[in-house]
């Protein structure tokens, strides 16, 4: 990356700095971002088909205020916001994402703006805590549109570093055009409809911090009826829009393990659509199948949804039936389980059995 766009050759940000009668200024041409997607603690996460980048900013150090870093990310991530909020989107500094492939090989993922158009400008850039073992501490949590920009022109690289930018005539024309008028044009991967997930994109890889919190997950919910109220938590953390959501009793549950409500709108004038969730705590090598997923199935209602949480991953022929059958069924894996319990700030065994042990007392459930 250093050859290819006059980077620094470490840290999350990496800016170039425009350059005038040959000297370097303190004004950033552009911003490099570069991302691994295996920070367990903050994982910066793609997403193809909304166009969106989710990037949380370089403070990792407890005690530290949220902008001092050594690199200056969070620094500039406040300054890109405020420009954005203000409207000055010409100030604003074009950011090129790229993420680790293989070995030293980085993959070009696209150029971002700030923002999405899908939320509001306050909620693109939030603080968020967390905490490790020397204390709490703070970092930014980013929102990025990826233009649908196919290549960026060198010579476009060449006039940032030199102080143009939308005067270039290299420019892509759609960053243009969220710079004059704030229209966001996401790069968007169409979903494949009957695309599903094999086994090894259901289980987090074998031996990793990800891989031995499931497998404490798993020894800890002996009673399946105490892992069905950890289901039904999963499913509040992953969606705020789930209003309400209630275990039905361990006997005569009418083929289902909880019922929910999901909010659609305001608070005011929103709908509410009625799910039904089943919960499956099997081990990682145990498959859930056709029977497991139609008995959910069977149990939806007109205008319902139905939710499966399985610690395990769902067998491909169970798996095939619900996305060709185009059924209304959320799939909530192993991987995805451990994903959203990161996203809250549970990311390492200790933390997890805290968190267990302060949400689900096993000499105390009510049957």
């Amino acid at each position: 990356m250093s050859k290819l766009l006059h980077v620094g050759n470490s840290g999350g940000f990496r800016k170039c700095m425009k350059v005038v009668g040959g000297k370097k200024t303190k004004d950033v041409a552009y911003v490099c971002i570069y991302t691994t997607g295996e920070e367990l603690e903050w994982k910066d996460e793609l997403d193809r088909t909304l166009g969106r980048f989710t990037y949380w900013g370089d403070n990792r150090k407890a005690g530290n205020p949220i902008t001092k870093t050594k690199f200056g990310g969070n620094e500039f991530l406040e300054k890109i916001y405020y420009e954005l909020e203000c409207g000055i989107r010409g100030q604003i500094a074009p950011v090129f994402v790229f993420q680790k492939y293989s070995g030293w090989d980085v993959m070009f993922c696209g150029l971002a703006v700030p923002g999405d158009r899908r939320i509001n400008p306050q909620d693109a850039l939030i603080s968020v805590w967390a905490q490790n073992d020397e204390g709490r501490y703070q970092n930014y949590r980013a929102i990025f549109t990826l233009l649908d920009v196919a290549s960026i022109n060198r010579h476009w690289l060449n006039d940032l570093e030199n102080g143009l930018g939308y005067e270039s005539k290299y420019a892509p024309e759609v960053w243009k055009e969220w710079v004059s008028k704030g229209k966001y044009t996401p790069l968007i991967t169409e979903k494949n409809p009957n695309l599903y997930r094999r086994e090894k994109d259901q289980l987090p890889d074998d031996n990793s911090v990800e891989y031995l919190m499931l497998e404490r997950i798993i020894e800890y919910f002996e009673d399946s009826y105490i892992f069905e109220q950890f289901a039904c938590k999963i499913v509040q953390i992953m969606d705020s829009n789930i209003v309400s959501i209630e275990q039905t009793r361990r006997t005569r549950d009418g083929g289902r393990d909880a019922v929910g409500k999901y909010r659609v709108g305001p608070s005011v004038g929103g709908i509410e659509i009625e799910f039904a969730l089943e919960a499956k705590c099997y081990n990682l090598n145990n498959s859930v199948g056709v029977k497991e997923t139609s008995r959910l199935i069977s149990r939806i209602k007109y205008r319902q949804f139905g939710i499966f949480v399985t610690t395990s991953f769902i067998g491909n022929q169970a798996y095939k039936e619900i996305i060709e059958d185009q059924q209304p069924i959320v799939v909530i894996t192993g991987k995805d389980i451990i994903n959203i319990l990161i996203s809250a700030g549970i990311n390492s065994i200790d933390l997890l059995n805290t968190w267990l042990s302060t949400n689900f007392d096993m000499w105390n459930i009510e049957s």
